[in-house]
């Protein structure tokens, strides 16, 4: 099996990074193409994969084809490749609000997965959610989950519906959880913290929460009457995010997400 991703940016690096290091593929059955000269400079100093400034000397030997550019580059990307794939090639891509339709269309093939990674993936703690056309077989299947593995977890979900809803929840996810723990920080300072105790404070509590969480069957309900006991500090803390509506304001803004992610599937 031979890969290729087109787009070293962060996330189509972070995914060939991710499968070096994994003994899916060995050095010459991974390979990396990019348009910047300076990125192919850089990359060409690592030993971890094969990189191409030329699309022409990789593509045609790809089986499996990771589609890692922006969106607004798809259909720049799809009228040059498009001469140059086939139908028994898989391309998998990370582009958001991208349609299976408009990738099978834009590049006349049948087999495609479409995923939504998240940030988290950089550092191998990464969920990508992921679904197909009806042309990929099971064993295809396994094999780009297991490929999409090496960044951390993925789930496979029935219609792209839940892909556009994954990019509420997981894909643009992090975002929120660092804006949880800026307001975290810029308290912790106001407190008279200093900047690192305020860092320690805030992202040791989030990675323990986070532990408790993990391996238990207590839901974050249970976690919270747990820690919070009545007329104390913290039922203080949660009558105040109560008070102004906070766990509403959460699930609106996960939707505004989802429904952005329709949209830029529609445009």
């Amino acid at each position: 099996m031979k890969v290729l991703l087109i787009g070293a940016g962060n996330m189509g690096l972070t995914y060939a990074e991710g499968m070096a290091k994994s003994s899916l593929l060995n050095r010459r059955n991974l390979m990396i193409f990019d348009k910047s000269a300076d990125i192919i400079t850089s990359l060409s100093k690592l030993d971890h994969f094969d990189v191409y400034d030329d699309i022409e000397e990789c593509l045609p030997n790809a089986d499996v084809v990771f589609l890692a550019v922006k969106p607004y580059h798809c259909e720049s990307l799809f009228e040059e490749i498009r001469p140059m794939v086939n139908n028994e090639q898989i391309f998998v891509s990370l582009m958001a609000g991208v349609t299976l339709s408009k990738i099978q269309e834009g590049l006349g093939v049948k087999k495609v997965v479409r995923s939504m990674p998240n940030l988290p993936a950089q550092v191998g703690k990464g969920v990508t959610s992921y679904t197909e056309s009806e042309e990929v077989t099971r064993v295809e299947l396994l094999m780009v989950r297991n490929l999409l593995d090496t960044t951390g977890e993925s789930i496979h979900v029935e219609t792209e519906n839940f892909i556009d809803a994954s990019t509420g929840i997981s894909g643009s996810g992090p975002a929120y959880v660092f804006y949880f723990m800026q307001s975290m920080l810029e308290a912790a300072l106001k407190m008279g913290f200093s900047k690192n105790d305020s860092k320690v404070l805030v992202s040791q509590t989030f990675e323990g929460a986070v532990k408790l969480f993990n391996e238990s069957d207590l839901s974050p309900e249970t976690w919270m009457e747990r820690v919070a006991s009545k007329g104390g500090t913290t039922r203080a803390a949660l009558d105040s995010m109560e008070d102004n509506n906070v766990k509403e304001l959460i699930k609106d803004a996960a939707y505004a997400a989802f429904d952005r992610a329709v949209e830029l599937g529609k445009e």
